[in-house]
């Protein structure tokens, strides 16, 4: 046979009742964490004993948990009532001015527009938050600085390794040069040594003989 159904009421013997609460709270508590971390929820609990014993649990923070509640349902009962809903806006743009109105005039106080009425304490935060900035400012300009003369840097170290492998290319080519003619600069300089020779000797005659293997026009007796 089946389990009968179990009726739900209250349980008059107090030691059954604890215990009876002692497990069923633990039980809660477990389903609550298995819900957040399965289902990605956020899940408050809040138990009260008979005693006013106070049992907890929140996925996240109990405080923000509660607080996104009352805003939620503020914000639902506002859609359920339009004259609500026109106070909520009013009360919205209430602080949205105010906020403005701290912002205005705590920029012109930075910028030293008004600073009547201030103690010495209020001027020293004023400063604070001045040297604040312009240390924030002064870190800012470095860096684009520092940037700068990398980016500098590494165009100028281009360049110079252009012109460099420039200068290994010429070099090169001449090399190439002078060994593919070093048979003609060879005969040359041996063709100008004797014509040099027989200048300085002042013999004609010995230069046209000097020099006849070289010509072959005067080889053939040509003139």
């Amino acid at each position: 046979m089946g389990r009968g159904k179990i009726v739900i009421q209250r349980i008059d013997d107090s030691t059954s009742r604890q215990v009876t609460f002692s497990k069923r709270r633990k039980g809660l508590i477990k389903k609550a964490k298995e819900l957040a971390i399965l289902c990605d929820a956020e899940v408050g609990l809040i138990i009260f004993s008979n005693t006013d014993k106070l049992y907890d649990f929140a996925s996240s923070s109990l405080k923000s948990t509660i607080e996104r509640f009352n805003k939620t349902r503020m914000e639902q009962q506002q859609l359920l009532n339009p004259a609500s809903e026109v106070k909520f806006w009013q009360r919205e743009a209430t602080t949205l001015r105010q906020e403005l109105h701290s912002l205005q005039e705590t920029h012109r106080q930075l910028t030293g527009q008004q600073l009547n009425g201030l103690s010495v304490k209020e001027l020293h935060n004023i400063e604070s938050q001045l040297e604040m900035s312009l240390r924030g400012i002064r870190i800012k300009k470095e860096q684009i600085l520092t940037n700068e003369i990398k980016e500098l840097t590494r165009k100028v170290l281009i360049y110079y390794w252009f012109i460099f492998c420039r200068g290994i290319l010429f070099t090169m080519r001449i090399l190439n040069c002078r060994e593919k003619y070093k048979g003609f600069i060879k005969k040359t300089s041996s063709y100008t040594r004797r014509l040099m020779q027989c200048q300085s000797e002042m013999n004609w005659e010995l230069v046209i003989l000097k020099i006849q293997p070289m010509n072959p026009m005067l080889r053939f007796g040509c003139s």
